[in-house]
């Protein structure tokens, strides 16, 4: 439960908080929040504040239907940013939320630890030699599509048997090229339906078959505000309520966009399993 950040150990034994740092304008709660350099690295030294442990850095939005932009306005919206806060906080674990592979080569260059990639390598033929030859940790998502067409393709056959056998292929494809340092995440949203985020949160244990660190990023999103008939600015609670069931499922990383109230279900699950 050991990930190796360019020489740097980060235990993942404890459950660990990965903020998020949404660098677009269209996210589906934080897009355009952050207008400028100034702004991101104020949010990040917030969240370091408040206990992150780990800075995942996303510069193309995967919300369902989000536009497609290229390679370079991905590269144009990150890169500056990246640069600074690697100066600001140069003992900050960076991910980068981006599933090509010359924006995750460029984003290594700059300072960043993990490539966090939606596609699992599905929508990038060179990701997987990359993150061979760079030795990175790499992690692997559940999606079905492209964020443009995922929402049509939520058929399965058995929804948590059919996300087991497609990473346990992703796995092997993975260690066949040497990579060491996997980490996995269900997807949750991503060509899922409501009822089939709730589904796979409840059997999620299943997913530590494959002995791997899970990560889940169910913060504010849908299934939390459309249950619950809010919208995602009102969905801190909810969040807070499914991150907990989360942890007890078996997850190592909560993905969020409130690092404070994270950090505080992850101690209370702490306290909760040392009883």
């Amino acid at each position: 439960m050991t990930i190796n950040c360019k020489g740097r150990l980060l235990d993942l034994s404890t459950p660990k908080v990965m903020g998020v740092l949404n660098l677009t304008p269209d996210s589906f709660y934080d897009g355009g929040k952050f207008k400028n350099d100034k702004e991101a690295l104020e949010q990040v030294e917030k969240n370091i504040q408040d206990g992150m442990d780990i800075l995942d850095i996303g510069a193309y939005s995967s919300r369902p239907g989000a536009d497609h932009i290229s390679e370079e306005e991905e590269l144009k919206r990150q890169s500056s940013v990246l640069q600074q806060i690697t100066k600001e906080f140069p003992d900050l674990i960076i991910s980068i939320d981006t599933f090509r592979s010359e924006v995750a080569k460029a984003s290594i260059d700059q300072g960043a630890h993990i490539i966090n990639d939606i596609s699992a390598g599905n929508l990038d033929a060179n990701m997987m030699d990359f993150i061979a030859d760079s030795q990175v940790p790499y992690i692997m998502m559940h999606m079905k599509g492209t964020p443009q067409t995922m929402k049509n393709m939520t058929s399965y056959e058995h929804l948590v048997t059919d996300i087991i056998y497609y990473f346990s292929k992703k796995v092997l494809e993975a260690r066949a090229r040497g990579i060491n340092d996997l980490l996995i995440d269900p997807g949750f949203g991503f060509a899922k339906t409501i009822d089939q985020n709730f589904e796979l949160l409840n059997h999620l244990k299943a997913l530590k078959s494959l002995n791997l660190p899970i990560l889940s990023g169910i913060s504010r999103k849908s299934t939390i505000y459309k249950t619950l008939n809010i919208d995602a600015k009102e969905a801190l609670n909810g969040t807070t309520a499914l991150n907990m069931v989360a942890l007890m499922n078996g997850s190592s990383i909560l993905r969020v966009h409130d690092v404070f109230e994270a950090k505080q279900c992850v101690t209370l699950y702490q306290k909760l399993i040392e009883n």
